[in-house]
């Protein structure tokens, strides 16, 4: 399977994946992966259909959707399932668990570590037939996801080098539709130049964090104070992931340099992991919760990852 998130933010690109594109809102398939995953991911751990249906109608999921999202993702292969007599049970599979995983690690780590840049750009130029319509989607959905933008229609840039990562992810273009460079920029001090910056939108991109901030940073307060708890915790948990997780594809941590003057990229990270782990006890908490009176005995295997942990994956 392919990362989700191609599918996701961009709904045009035909990647493959089986699990379930983010629509407009909370929709119930999306909220139940990211709610199995961010409970279970390491271990898989089977949870009971009535706690998910549960957790589910703490966003506003009626009982009825929940089950027909559950049986959807099982029939994709995302869950699979077990009875025990009249209750029957869902985890992940095991390609849906590594799947996660790696986008997980991949949203984890942004903005980890400062990083640097040699001043060159890699360059991807492709030209498939009109006919070929959905393979060209898809490779854009591709390099998009490997932090490329495009400068021109045929001609995406990163500053990224090339590595491995984007060489297996690009190996099934038609052979003979794709030259790849490894160039710096010519300033040509001309009105005709173009920076490979300008790929980007940038003030969309500042918006973008500008927006972020203003909807989660008033949150920390209540927090570090240890105010909230219950569903609210994995309300909250479940949807700042879902907020911050656009943003390593929106800014795939472009070159300080280029950029205007404190660039928010730091700052949106702290804050994501302040009240991602933050509520990570009280959210494992009510879930455990949930689970054990579904089941009528102790959850096992029930575990609120970190920030870290998914980092380490």
């Amino acid at each position: 399977m392919k990362l989700f998130e191609i599918e996701e933010i961009y709904p045009d690109v035909d990647g493959g994946s089986r699990l379930p594109r983010r629509q407009a809102g909370n929709s119930p398939q999306g909220l139940a992966t990211t709610l199995v995953a961010d409970y279970t991911l390491p271990t898989r751990a089977w949870l009971p259909s009535a706690a998910v249906t549960t957790l589910l109608g703490e966003f506003g999921i009626t009982s009825g959707a929940a089950r027909t999202a559950i049986s959807r993702l099982a029939r994709r292969g995302v869950l699979e399932s077990s009875r025990d007599g009249r209750r029957s049970f869902y985890r992940l599979t095991s390609d849906a668990a590594d799947e996660l995983s790696a986008g997980g690690a991949w949203i984890a780590r942004f903005a980890e570590q400062a990083r640097t840049w040699d001043g060159t750009w890699t360059l991807v130029a492709f030209s498939l037939p009109q006919e070929h319509g959905t393979q060209r989607r898809s490779l854009r959905g591709q390099l998009r996801w490997l932090g490329f933008a495009p400068l021109y229609d045929g001609l995406w840039v990163s500053p990224d080098p090339w590595n491995p990562t984007v060489a297996g992810r690009l190996a099934e273009v038609t052979p003979g539709a794709m030259t790849v460079f490894r160039a710096a920029h010519v300033d040509l001090a001309a009105s005709a130049d173009r920076n490979p910056i300008e790929a980007w939108d940038i003030a969309a991109i500042t918006e973008h964090y500008a927006a972020f901030d203003r909807q989660w940073r008033p949150l920390l307060r209540r927090v570090r104070a240890g105010r909230i708890a219950g569903a609210a915790a994995v309300r909250a948990r479940t949807e700042i992931m879902d907020a911050y997780r656009h943003i390593p594809l929106l800014d795939p941590q472009l070159p300080l340099e280029l950029l205007p003057a404190g660039w928010p990229r730091t700052q949106a990270r702290e804050v994501f992991v302040e009240i991602y782990d933050g509520l990570a006890e009280q959210a494992q908490r009510h879930v455990l919760d949930v689970v054990g009176r579904s089941s009528g005995e102790p959850a096992a295997g029930i575990r609120a990852h970190t920030v870290a942990v998914m980092a380490a994956a």
